[in-house]
């Protein structure tokens, strides 16, 4: 699965009461689906997912995947401390159509977390994960960070296609990028490049079982027909419900989960991020990463410059309530998060306004 691009890690809407607020998560999956990023990521950090029962979890997932665009890559945050119930989660997401499982490093007993420890845990539950599998290392949060060393011999297991590095340390990134450049796999993508999903060939017409269509692989009489059918101004039947498909090599994918390094990342070899920041504003942070795809590291730098400060601010310090907030300023649903975090203050959500002034989307 090519995971290259801008992912937001979606937060989970709530209700006043504290109950998930399922219409306002649909709401803004129907509108995250509508910008140019890769994909979206339910159930990370950003999502609260810790503050879920395994219930809500589940039926988040199942809402945010019934409204996701079939364009887009639909990562699932299923790590939990155990392994079995981080496989158990994945099972379940893989049933509803998700395309990649994201599972953040267990930490919870972190003074026995030995290299040992996190080989068997990834290994076990790529050894028998429905989904290719990422980690996810985020030690602000757990207080944990996986070494490099342990990433890089993690990379050679079939099932582990990536990591999500929120540490912000550019040069782990590097480590992690020249430490699996070895690392060489093939995967289906688009005729423009972008990753192909189950969900997008169903909508496709390829459905369960269906073949794609490699470009080349027509045949002149198809290309014919598709040719007329052009002139005519009318799709052909015999190329109309197959998606045209392409090979690409990729690696061990790395992503970012620092916004405000992420032009940084990118010249140190990262090919995408999972940006709570792109909560609040997916096409800023998107405008970076296409700069950098095309070659303008000028623009990535002036893009990077536009919101360095508010993501760093708004995420890395003020936390969840203050970038919810921030959505409810671009159109988003953001509302409040679950105790024990607090709603945002008078003071900060006039500095969040501040900071958001010039950042729309």
């Amino acid at each position: 699965m090519l995971l290259h691009g801008i992912f937001p890690p979606i937060t989970t809407p709530f209700y006043p009461e504290g109950n998930v607020y399922h219409k306002k998560l649909e709401h803004n999956v129907e509108r995250y689906s509508k910008t140019p990023v890769a994909g979206l990521v339910v159930l990370g950090s950003t999502g609260e997912a810790v503050f879920l029962s395994d219930e809500e979890r589940r039926a988040v997932l199942k809402t945010a995947r019934a409204a996701a665009s079939p364009n887009k890559v639909l990562i699932a945050g299923t790590g939990i401390e155990s392994a079995i119930e981080t496989l158990h989660l994945t099972e379940y997401a893989a049933g509803l159509g998700y395309d990649v499982a994201m599972v953040r490093t267990p930490h919870y007993f972190r003074k026995q977390m030995a290299p040992a420890n996190l080989l068997a845990f990834y290994r076990f539950v790529a050894d028998r994960s429905p989904l290719p599998v990422m980690i996810y290392n985020f030690p602000q949060a757990t207080a944990y960070d996986i070494p490099a060393e342990v990433v890089i011999e993690l990379a050679e297991h079939p099932n582990l296609i990536g990591i999500k590095e929120s540490s912000g340390d550019v040069e782990k990134v590097r480590d992690m990028v020249e430490g699996t450049r070895h690392v060489r796999r093939t995967t289906t993508v688009t005729e423009s490049f972008e990753g192909v999903t189950p969900r997008m060939l169903e909508a496709e017409g390829n459905g369960p079982g269906g073949e794609l269509v490699s470009l080349g692989a027509r045949s002149a009489a198809t290309e014919l027909s598709a040719e007329r059918s052009r002139m005519a101004g009318t799709t052909s039947a015999a190329t109309a419900g197959r998606l045209k498909t392409r090979q690409k090599e990729v690696g061990f994918q790395v992503l970012v989960g620092a916004a405000h390094k992420l032009a940084s990342s990118f010249e140190a070899g990262a090919v995408g991020g999972i940006l709570a920041f792109a909560d609040a504003a997916p096409t800023a942070c998107y405008e970076i990463y296409a700069a950098w795809k095309e070659g303008d590291r000028e623009l990535a730098r002036l893009q990077q410059a536009r919101i360095a400060k508010a993501s760093e601010r708004i995420v890395g310090e003020l936390g969840i309530s203050a970038l919810k907030y921030a959505m409810d300023l671009n159109g988003y649903f953001g509302g409040i998060a679950r105790l024990p975090l607090l709603p945002t203050t008078a003071e900060i959500r006039s500095e969040v306004d501040q900071w958001m002034s010039d950042i729309r989307n």
